[in-house]
């Protein structure tokens, strides 16, 4: 029986090729839904707040994440799995619905007019124009801004980082937190098992944490570990495209494509990187696949009142575990699906049981800074903006712009005009609307 699976997975992965094995995609993909699992309880509660029932939105979610991180699994062959980005969810829970009193059918339907506009430019090519006129200092830099940023969020996570209003800045922690304690723990638990080059480290550090925290009050264990998934029937269709027609939502528009556009490149290119994927120019082939499964995904989710779903982060602590196919990915989308009856115990997992995971691999993601050209201030200076802007406004959308806009100010300031090309200009001036909508978002 065994045979006869990796006989399939390999006709249709060429685990070979990729010199991965069954067991190492499998392990890979649970470690990726480990490090994810924290959307099962975050995004619900951020959408329960704008008056929709947080059950249904749990099993549309899931049910979203099955069949598009599948999806990206058998087409693209990438270990990428798929999730309703944060940003997006926190502008139409927050910004649209409940600060801007709009409604969730033009909120949903905004979302699909985005996803349309980034599956059309995915059609047309303009996709590869856009990812071409984008400097390869900057793609270098996109590894290492995605590592910072997953790096900070794990930091944040297990507590270590809090934000300090009085200060308007991150300070430390109390070390004292159990929460703090048990992320030191699991840290050390993952190096002592990478040292030792432990196959499937990140799951066993993510599982002993867990098992860890129980006596130190972090892990909570559930009354029931089964539980009855909820219907969608008020999340499906809940949708008012003439009403998201009107041109004052042109800037929420942008607002919702540029960062899937730029987090979907940002997190390949990043992820790509540390997998090896990456060509001599720092693109990553099929890179078109990957973005039409993403742009059908952002669309297709609007239907059930899913906000954008992007190619996460957190996919890297899978490609950290050894997963370099589709099978990652595959794996992921299975024990999303499973979850919905053990949704309890998923949510077992404490944030701070994940949270080494995240920096060790935002860590591990900075040594392509290496490969920078520090002779030339148009490559090393967008590079820092780049990963200070990713990590400390948790956008890569942001980071990546800002570091374009400098990249054109100044090769433009340096008279160096025969490096540029019509796409750089114009490219900037999109990049300056989507800052001028983003002033209007509060």
């Amino acid at each position: 029986m065994y045979s006869y699976i990796q006989r399939i997975c390999e006709q249709q992965f060429q685990l070979k090729a990729w010199g991965t094995s069954v067991s190492t995609e499998i392990i890979a993909g649970m470690t990726t839904f480990a490090t994810m699992a924290y959307v099962l309880a975050v995004v619900p509660k951020m959408m329960g707040e704008a008056g929709l029932p947080a059950g249904e939105i749990l099993t549309a979610m899931v049910m979203m994440i099955f069949f598009t991180t599948l999806a990206m699994g058998l087409y693209t062959n990438r270990p990428f799995a798929l999730a309703p980005g944060m940003g997006g969810v926190a502008i139409f829970s927050i910004t649209l619905v409940q600060l801007q009193h709009v409604s969730v059918g033009i909120a949903s339907a905004i979302v699909f007019l985005s996803g349309c506009l980034f599956l059309i430019v995915t059609v047309l090519g303009i996709r590869e124009a856009i990812v071409m006129v984008i400097p390869k200092g900057i793609k270098i830099s996109i590894s290492a801004g995605v590592g910072m940023f997953l790096a900070v969020i794990g930091l944040r996570n297990a507590k270590v980082l809090a934000a300090n209003a009085s200060k308007v800045a991150l300070s430390l922690g109390d070390i004292s937190q159990p929460v703090v304690v048990l992320a030191a723990m699991g840290l050390f638990v993952l190096l002592a098992l990478e040292a030792r080059k432990v196959r499937g480290a990140a799951l066993i550090s993510i599982v002993i944490a867990t098992i860890i925290g129980i006596p130190l009050g972090v892990t909570k264990i559930p009354a029931a570990i089964f539980a009855v998934p909820s219907g969608i029937n008020e999340v499906f269709f809940n949708f008012d495209l003439m009403g998201a027609l009107d041109v004052r939502y042109i800037p929420y528009l942008f607002v919702f494509f540029l960062p899937d556009f730029f987090s979907s490149f940002g997190t390949a290119i990043g992820i790509g990187g540390k997998a090896g994927f990456l060509d001599k120019n720092g693109d990553l082939p099929d890179l078109n696949k990957i973005f039409q499964v993403d742009s059908i995904a952002a669309t297709l989710g609007s239907f059930f009142t899913i906000p954008v779903l992007i190619t996460y982060l957190e996919s890297g602590a899978g490609v950290e575990a050894g997963g370099r196919t589709g099978l990652t990915a595959v794996t992921t989308a299975v024990m999303f699906l499973l979850v919905l009856a053990i949704t309890p115990a998923a949510l077992m997992i404490p944030a701070a049981a994940t949270a080494p995971v995240l920096l060790y691999v935002g860590v591990s993601m900075m040594a392509g800074m290496r490969n920078l050209d520090y002779s030339d201030m148009a490559e090393y200076v967008p590079a820092f903006l780049c990963i200070a802007f990713t990590a400390f406004t948790f956008n890569i959308a942001n980071g990546i712009s800002l570091a374009f806009l400098a990249y054109v100010i100044i090769k433009l300031a340096s008279r160096r005009y025969r490096e540029m090309t019509w796409g750089h200009y114009l490219l900037a001036l999109l990049l300056l609307y989507y800052f001028y909508s983003m002033a209007g978002v509060k």
